[in-house]
């Protein structure tokens, strides 16, 4: 039997309640096993990122909180290349055989997909869930539009001295600032 597997992609720079919420509904309410983060490794539209191994630990950090059913893969590091989503796909397919993925990708998106690489091989080796995120009602999309925050808007306030408790977990912040990571 195959292996239902959702995979949530991002910079998670820092990941964020938003990150969080959207795992947590997919888990809840699709038919998929196991949630996977996949941090970036380099960003395909050129955003400064901090290091792979810190946006690495931070999502382990949140992955620690659940019951195993959420993880953090390491792929786009191995897949190396420019981090496009159908490359990441590809590698995933012929390294899982036994595994059905699930991209979710966030209605606030909906609009650059025409711009990523080959769009119509993405949706051949992955069954697409678009979810709903506030501010950005998109056709298709599932779900109570959830959070409204993005990793933006918290190293904004991170620079400007306001601690975010109410949009990053307590673990990521925790890591970010042993790590002195966004100012912290």
């Amino acid at each position: 039997m195959a292996v239902e597997v959702a995979l949530l992609g991002g910079s998670f720079n820092p990941p964020h309640v938003g990150h969080v919420l959207a795992a947590q509904y997919v888990h809840a309410t699709q038919p998929v096993d196991e949630v996977w983060l996949m941090p970036s490794f380099h960003h395909p539209f050129g955003k400064p990122l901090e290091s792979f191994e810190h946006r690495v630990a931070m999502c382990e950090a949140i992955c620690r909180e659940t019951s195993g059913w959420l993880k953090v893969s390491e792929v786009e590091r191995e897949v190396g290349g420019e981090g496009r989503t159908v490359d990441t796909l590809e590698f995933l397919r012929a390294r899982f055989p036994d595994h059905r993925f699930t991209l979710v990708v966030g209605s606030d998106i909906v609009g650059d997909l025409p711009r990523w690489k080959d769009p119509e091989r993405i949706r051949a080796l992955a069954r697409m869930l678009v979810i709903n995120r506030a501010g950005h009602p998109a056709p298709g999309a599932v779900g109570p539009p959830l959070a409204e925050v993005s990793s933006t808007r918290v190293r904004e306030l991170l620079a400007r001295g306001v601690l975010p408790t109410e949009l990053v977990p307590r673990a990521v912040l925790a890591y970010a600032a042993k790590a002195h990571l966004y100012g912290l």
